[in-house]
């Protein structure tokens, strides 16, 4: 198990759900994380409670993930303020209307921007110090829609099948050079993305389901790839 004490994340979509309970665990194993969003107001609620609840050293920043020179300014202020960049976690997201027929183009294209060009912005801006330091960790967000798609979730599965894509890539790439790439695709999870989405007779898993993935995947031995976990209520 790897001692994650002391280590440099970066969480975007930090501000509620997944983003939100990976940044917390992460802060209770000892990481110094930097919180992104564009929210601020719910940004500065999430760091409250983590540090309330222990001692951490939690930072903020308003980002959107969509601007690549947002996300270029937020890693090089993150290594002149803390060193490097040890982990990055691509939780930014949106679930909009996705079916083809209902024609709402604007919504494809907000959630390609951010669930596609935001994973890569991110990704491109924190490989070049990984690679130089021979070391990090990249865990993207993808969603079990990523495989199967229903007929309200084409444009939401097809950017999610992208983030999976990217990640089998990138591991491809990676390899050999220390720097490992883990996709986590769950389930309904019960965050204010899903809303009111009905779940039939299963429940929603709760957002630390999503957190413990992400833990165990950093945890691993340095020669140990987690590339793809799926997380599904029972």
């Amino acid at each position: 198990m790897v001692e994650l004490q002391g280590k440099v994340a970066i969480v975007t979509g930090a501000s509620s759900g997944i983003g939100a309970s990976i940044a917390e665990a992460l802060a209770h194993q000892g990481v110094k994380v930097i919180l992104t969003g564009r929210d601020e107001a719910r940004l500065s609620e999430v760091a409250t409670r983590i540090q309330e609840s222990k001692e951490a050293v939690v930072d903020t920043s308003i980002v959107d993930v969509t601007h690549r020179d947002e996300v270029s300014n937020l890693v090089e202020k993150t290594k002149e303020k803390f060193g490097q960049v040890d982990i990055l976690v691509n939780s930014a997201g949106l679930m909009l209307s996705s079916a083809i027929t209902e024609g709402e183009v604007e919504g494809w294209e907000a959630m390609i921007d951010v669930n596609i060009k935001g994973t890569l912005y991110t990704i491109n801006s924190v490989l070049p110090s990984m690679l130089n330091q021979s070391s990090g960790h990249i865990i993207n967000i993808a969603s079990i829609s990523g495989f199967e798609v229903t007929k309200k979730s084409t444009l939401y599965s097809a950017s999610k099948a992208a983030v999976h894509s990217i990640t089998q890539g990138l591991e491809k790439e990676l390899a050999k050079t220390g720097v490992r790439v883990t996709s986590i695709s769950p389930g309904m999870v019960d965050t204010p993305l899903s809303g009111d989405t009905d779940w039939g007779t299963r429940k929603k898993l709760d957002p630390k389901d999503i957190a413990e993935a992400a833990i165990y995947a950093l945890q691993q031995p340095s020669h140990v790839n987690v590339n793809e976990v799926t997380v599904r209520p029972v």
